[in-house]
């Protein structure tokens, strides 16, 4: 894979306090009221921040308990010199579709100047960061546990462009909604690095954000950044997110609910293929099918015995995306046993299952699927007649290479 072991301490001094590495009966206390990051920055008095002018990465995801915002609850705080929001895809406060942004304008509700960090890194990113005049750049956005959940990516952008800005970085933890048990499927291939994959890991990652700081920071960042993680309490890697008591706000509008963030690592592969994954229905990454497509493929997909998961023959008619207005059939998947199901495997097996029952099936002509597995390897297996079992075996020494290097950052 390529990857390097780097320290974890940068810029002259160690992760911070709250991001030491708790004991065994601290990791699995309070279940059921996990505290965010946000929450324990909050508790410390904002000390983390403390003579800084600061900005915050964030979307609708950055919030309390009580559901306020956090810009909002600093904004009206005088212990946090909040001078500057930065959005990612969606934007700050989620007003855009897939693959759009908010542009550069001042928020209405604080009167602060929102910067626009989508599709941007390197130094035109620096760029926006000194502009800006923030002395920390702090990150509060919920991931969905997927190597193409693009938040994940405005991270690393946004810790390289700090590190070039000789900005301090400070990521406030939240929940992998779908578990942090395990990584799953193919690690990325560097040769199809894009803003859906920019580095090696793997296509479920089972990490939280400020993990992947901490991965980000010691084996792919040139030039680490000053960084300080401030931990959860009471979250356990078992945990589902409806256990964590914390309140579910959608981080994109096609991830309405986390039975979808369940599914997303999966079938999101569907993107890659002239099927529709469900974008434009109350179902998304849930919902899969296509004109022409009837029962024979949730009859394929049941034969083959996948833990966790049934498929029922199904039918809908998307509002937006593909199919727009046109009843398409395919299959739902319903999760009756999240702890043995496996994303991952379900979407390989549903793509092997469909390209086998469905003449019409195609890749997407630009094969985005390459760009979404990480390789070329996922199509070209499914393409020469390789059934399930064979396309996962293909990735297990990759996969184990990269479980040995996450484990020296998981802190939980």
């Amino acid at each position: 894979m390529g990857l390097s072991r780097r320290g974890l301490l940068v810029a002259g001094g160690a992760v911070g306090a709250l991001a030491a590495t708790p004991s065994p009966a601290a990791a699995h206390s309070g279940h059921g009221r996990v505290r965010t990051g946000f929450e324990r920055l909050a508790a410390d008095g904002y000390a983390a921040l403390s003579g800084q002018r600061v900005g915050v990465v964030t979307n609708p995801t950055g919030i309390t308990r009580e559901v306020r915002h956090i810009v909002d609850v600093m904004h009206a705080d005088d212990r946090v010199d909040l001078v500057a929001v930065f959005g990612p895809e969606h934007g700050f406060r989620g007003t855009a579709q897939a693959g759009g942004s908010e542009g550069r304008y001042d928020d209405p509700a604080t009167g602060l100047p929102v910067y626009d960090t989508y599709l941007k890194s390197g130094q035109p990113l620096a760029d926006i960061f000194t502009a800006s005049g923030v002395d920390t750049v702090v990150f509060d956005i919920q991931d969905a546990g997927a190597r193409f959940y693009t938040y994940i990516w405005t991270l690393f952008d946004c810790m390289q462009s700090a590190a070039l800005a000789g900005k301090r970085f400070v990521v406030l933890d939240r929940p992998n909604p779908v578990t942090g048990r395990a990584a799953l499927g193919p690690v990325l291939d560097k040769a199809f690095s894009t803003f859906v994959g920019r580095e090696p890991i793997s296509q479920a990652h089972g990490m939280t954000v400020a993990e992947l700081a901490l991965l980000f920071n010691g084996e792919f960042l040139t030039r680490p950044v000053e960084l300080e993680i401030v931990r959860m309490k009471g979250w356990r890697r078992s945990d589902f997110f409806d256990e964590t008591g914390l309140p579910w706000v959608p981080p994109s509008p096609n991830m309405p609910t986390p039975e979808t963030a369940l599914v997303y690592s999966g079938t999101c592969l569907f993107e890659g293929t002239n099927l529709s994954e469900g974008r434009g229905t109350t179902r998304p990454f849930e919902l899969l099918g296509a004109e022409g497509l009837g029962p024979a493929w949730a009859e394929a997909a049941n034969t083959l015995g996948l833990p966790g998961i049934r498929f029922r023959e199904a039918y809908f008619t998307p509002t937006f995306s593909k199919f727009q207005g046109k009843t398409v059939g395919g299959v739902q998947l319903h999760v009756h046993d999240r702890a043995s199901y496996d994303p991952v495997r379900t979407g390989i097996g549903l793509l092997v299952t469909a390209k086998r029952t469905w003449s019409g099936f195609a890749w997407r002509s630009d094969n985005w699927i390459d760009k979404l597995t990480g390789s070329t390897r996922v199509r070209t297996l499914i393409d020469a007649g390789a059934d399930t079992d064979e396309v996962v075996g293909a990735w297990h020494d990759e996969l184990a290479a990269f479980s040995a290097v996450r484990k020296q950052y998981l802190r939980y």
